[in-house]
C-alpha cells in the first residue's frame, strides 16, 4: 500500500482547496487528523458578517411572527430538518420568542406527490406557494449550490417577498448568487461542508437564544 505522508496544499486562485483527500492516508486516525484539519481550514473561511447578517434577518423573522422555511436534499435535508427543531425548541427556550419554523424537506408523502405529479425541481417551489408569505425567510442549504430544486425555491422566494439565506459549498453554484445572504464554505468535501453547515445552523440558534436571555440565565442554562 503507498503512503502519503504530506498532501501538498493545492489551492485555487478563488482560495478554494483543489480537494481533500488528494491521495491516500495510512490510517483511520491520520485521515481524522487531516479531516480535522480541513474542517477547521473550511470554518475559517466563512464570513462573520455574513452570519450575523443571517441571524438578524432570522430574529427579526421570529420578533414579527413570520414564517422560517428551510429545505434541503440528502445530507442537506438533515440540516434543514434539524434546523426546524434547534430553531423550534431552543430559540424559545428561556427567552420571549415563540419561532416559527417548517422544514420543507420533512413530508415524505408531500415531497414525492409533488415530485411525482409535477417535478422534483418543484417540490420546495410548489409547497412555499401555498404555505408563505411576503416578509418570510427561506434557508436553503445546498453543498453544491447548483440543485434545480434549491435554485428554483430561492429565485420564487426572491421574487415573492421572502427574504434568502442560503448555506453553500464548493463554488457555491447559483445559490451563492441569488440568495440576499449567501453563508459559503470553501471547501471540496461534502463531509466537511455539511459538518460546518450544521455548525452554522446550530451557531445561528444558540446565539439568537442567548440573545434574548439574561447574563444570569446565559450562565445557568445549557446550550
Amino acid at each position: 500500500m503507498s503512503v502519503v505522508h504530506d498532501v501538498p496544499d493545492l489551492v485555487s486562485p478563488d482560495g478554494i482547496p483543489a480537494k481533500f483527500p488528494a491521495a491516500p492516508y495510512a490510517s483511520a486516525a491520520t485521515y481524522f487528523t487531516a479531516y480535522r484539519e480541513e474542517i477547521a481550514r473550511a470554518a475559517s473561511s466563512v464570513e462573520g458578517d455574513a452570519v450575523a447578517r443571517a441571524a438578524a434577518i432570522l430574529l427579526d423573522a421570529y420578533t414579527r411572527g413570520a414564517t422560517v422555511f428551510s429545505c434541503g436534499n440528502g445530507g442537506s435535508a438533515s440540516i434543514a430538518n434539524h434546523l426546524q427543531c434547534d430553531h423550534t425548541k431552543n430559540v424559545g427556550k428561556s427567552t420571549d420568542l415563540f419561532p416559527r419554523v417548517m422544514s420543507l424537506s420533512v413530508n415524505v408523502e408531500v415531497l414525492t406527490a409533488i415530485a411525482n405529479d409535477h417535478a422534483y425541481a418543484d417540490v420546495f417551489t410548489h409547497q412555499l406557494r401555498s404555505q408563505s408569505r411576503p416578509g418570510d425567510v427561506l434557508v436553503a442549504v445546498s453543498s453544491s449550490g447548483r440543485s434545480a430544486n434549491i435554485v428554483t425555491a430561492l429565485s420564487w422566494a426572491r421574487d415573492h417577498g421572502l427574504r434568502t439565506i442560503s448555506l453553500t459549498g464548493f463554488d457555491g453554484g447559483e445559490a451563492r448568487t441569488i440568495a440576499e445572504v449567501p453563508i459559503h464554505v470553501k471547501g471540496t468535501n461534502y463531509g466537511v461542508i455539511e459538518d460546518l453547515h450544521q455548525a452554522i445552523m446550530h451557531a445561528l440558534a444558540q446565539y439568537i437564544r442567548q440573545s434574548r436571555m439574561t447574563p444570569a440565565a446565559i450562565s445557568s442554562s445549557v446550550f
